[in-house]
Formats: C-alpha cells, sequence, structure tokens
C-alpha cells in the first residue's frame, strides 16, 4: 500500500507540475503577443512626421532636421522667465555647428504672458535677445486645443518614452537626431543646465 500511495503521489505532483508549466507558458506568449502588438503603436511617430508653421506663417517640415538634435522650447514675451532666450540663443550659437538646433514655439498657455501677434514676437525676440534660432508660429501647447506636436511630446502613448505635461513657460523637450524624444528639462532649469550641454556634445 505505501507504494502505491507513493506512486499515486508521484503521478499528482507530475500531473500538477506539468499543468502550472502550461499556464506559465500560455501567459508568456499572452505577453509576448501584447507586446509586439504595442510595438508596432506605441511611438511610432517620431518629431520628423510633423510640419508645423513658423513665425512667418511659411510651411516647416520638421523632417528637415533629421540628423540634428533638437531643442524644443514654448516661448513667452512676459514670463520671469523670458531672459532665457538669451541662453537659449547662447547654446544655439555655441553648439549650431555640431548638428543642434534650437525651435521656440510661442504660447499664451500660462496667465497670458504671450498675448503678441507673431510680428510682434518676432520683433520682440530679436530686438531685445538678437533671437536667430527658428522660432515657429503661434500654438497652445496644453488643453483642448494643444497642437499636434505637443500632444506627441507630452503623452506617452505618443511618443513611447514618457508622459510629461507642460507646466509652464520655457519647457526644454529633448530630441534626438532620428526625431525621437530623449527627456524633458522643466522650465526654472537653464538652457544652459549641465544635463543639456551633456546631450548636445555626448560628454
Amino acid at each position: 500500500m505505501k507504494a502505491l500511495y507513493s506512486i499515486l503521489i508521484f503521478m499528482f505532483v507530475t500531473l500538477l507540475a506539468i499543468g502550472q508549466q502550461k499556464n506559465t507558458t500560455s501567459a508568456m506568449n499572452n505577453g509576448n503577443a501584447k507586446v509586439k502588438t504595442g510595438s508596432f503603436s506605441v511611438g511610432s511617430k517620431t518629431l520628423h512626421d510633423f510640419t508645423v508653421k513658423d513665425i512667418n506663417g511659411k510651411s516647416f517640415d520638421l523632417a528637415s532636421l533629421k540628423g540634428k538634435k533638437v531643442l524644443v522650447v514654448n516661448v513667452a514675451s512676459k514670463c520671469g522667465l523670458t531672459p532665457q532666450y538669451e541662453d537659449l540663443q547662447t547654446l544655439y550659437e555655441r553648439y549650431g555647428d555640431r548638428n543642434f538646433v534650437v525651435i521656440g514655439f510661442p504660447a499664451n498657455n500660462f496667465n497670458n504672458q504671450e498675448p503678441g501677434t507673431n510680428r510682434e514676437i518676432k520683433e520682440f525676440c530679436t530686438a531685445n535677445y538678437g533671437v536667430t534660432f527658428p522660432i515657429m508660429d503661434k500654438i497652445s501647447v496644453k488643453g483642448n486645443d494643444q497642437a499636434p506636436l505637443y500632444k506627441w511630446l507630452t503623452q506617452k502613448s505618443e511618443n513611447g518614452v514618457l508622459d510629461q505635461e507642460v507646466t509652464w513657460n520655457f519647457q526644454k523637450f529633448m530630441v534626438d537626431e532620428q526625431g525621437r524624444l530623449v527627456d524633458v528639462v522643466l522650465p526654472r532649469e537653464s538652457p544652459l543646465s549641465e544635463k543639456i550641454v551633456q546631450w548636445i556634445t555626448g560628454s
């Protein structure tokens, strides 16, 4: 009887182990299927898939920036952080020959700090800060009328990297040479911060 009892126990344990292995394999396969499905949809777009307008109202195909690191910044003329225009221009002049560019998007989403027209904005940043990096058409960077580019920049479901809403003027999104979002630097951090400079120079 003891031998028969041992055999029955052994068979039961073996069958239980086989069942668990099948369940695990099935779960793994289902998980892999989900990952593969997601990989085709999440983050499929890049910066280079967007076309915007520049501050003169002309079409600006962001695919023209392929091969360059891009710092995308929402700018404003009447903000306590407006002097960052100067640092952004310094950054652009200092590293522009390293396949790097700054692009500014005027936006009036925070306390009406960018109320001007495109013409007024252009005159302001040129006269006061000598801006020569590309400035785009005034847009909305959050809310129901958020521009498609900023929907991509701020939502992981669009960019495949991170969720990060725009919290204030002069938030800086770092985009690599292939047009993929890399990281974000929050508004109060200087454009000349170590994080941004090291990213540009690769040091």
